[in-house]
């Protein structure tokens, strides 16, 4: 697979195409926190065939440029989306979104409606309960912390990613993957603006219209997730219109690295849908 940058808005984003063309509407993979493209690298071959796949760095992640002082909200990389989507010439998608990637899609699927032909969340945050204890403590803790040594942080930013894997084997290598950009002076700066911009006031706000949603959705949660309790992923199906919900047993965070038959079969699903 070929990855491409596309500058929006005076900043590169990184993002790469697989799948194939047909019928079926495009897809569009959104990552979440603080991670990036690869986390649906197992996920992409398992796709329906005869759909666009674009996967994309979110700003400031992966191969994408740094953030520099733009800003990083859910709301802010949702623009950027939409942009993205305009110059790759795409008309509508079926988002599908992980973690903070699930915040931005539900942005878009409620300022943009027509953009959004389905919606696929997966351990998605919203409403006002994320991020997790710890990365609120750590943002607390950000005007002692954020001018030591990026190691530091590194360190936390890894014990505490890992507790949202099964496979702890697994989840190692795909954190260092995840955590390389964040290594230096520089990379220390985009991880604090990250975490900065971890703000759950965004997604709270778009509760109350999350009831006018009227595309096909489909929720997709972790048993045993660490960070975002499945009552969440409950109370999203209770106020989007003919939403779906699948529970995934014994699985926590990380579920398109580590259950992505499972979620495959969800958005299969949901692309057949009327």
């Amino acid at each position: 697979m070929r990855g491409e940058f596309v500058d929006v808005g005076g900043a590169r984003l990184y993002y790469y195409a697989a799948g194939t063309r047909g019928a079926g509407e495009p897809l569009v993979l959104l990552h979440g926190f603080p991670t990036s493209s690869h986390l649906w690298s197992k996920l992409v071959p398992l796709l329906p065939a005869g759909h666009r796949v674009v996967v994309v760095d979110l700003l400031g992640y992966g191969r994408s440029d740094r953030p520099g002082d733009r800003p990083l909200g859910v709301r802010a990389h949702a623009e950027r989306i939409v942009e993205l989507l305009d110059v790759l010439g795409i008309n509508y998608a079926c988002v599908v979104g992980h973690d903070i990637g699930g915040g931005v899609a539900q942005v878009m699927a409620v300022r943009w409606p027509q953009r959004v032909s389905r919606l696929c969340l997966v351990s998605s945050v919203a409403y006002d309960c994320w991020p997790a204890r710890e990365l609120r403590l750590i943002r607390a803790m950000l005007p002692l912390t954020r001018h030591l040594p990026p190691t530091w942080l590194l360190g936390f930013l890894r014990k505490e990613m890992l507790s949202g894997y099964t496979d702890r084997e697994l989840g190692t290598h795909s954190i260092e993957r995840y955590v390389k950009p964040f290594g230096t002076a520089e990379g220390r700066d985009a991880l604090v603006a990250h975490l900065l911009a971890l703000d759950p006031a965004e997604t709270a706000a778009l509760a109350p219209r999350l009831k006018d949603l009227v595309m096909p959705c489909a929720i997709v949660a972790g048993a045993h997730d660490p960070f975002i309790a499945l009552p969440v992923a409950e109370r999203l199906k209770q106020d989007i219109p003919e939403a779906t919900l699948d529970v995934l047993p014994d699985s926590r965070h990380f579920l398109p690295e580590e259950s992505p038959e499972a979620v495959s079969d969800v958005i299969s699903k949901l692309l057949a849908r009327e």
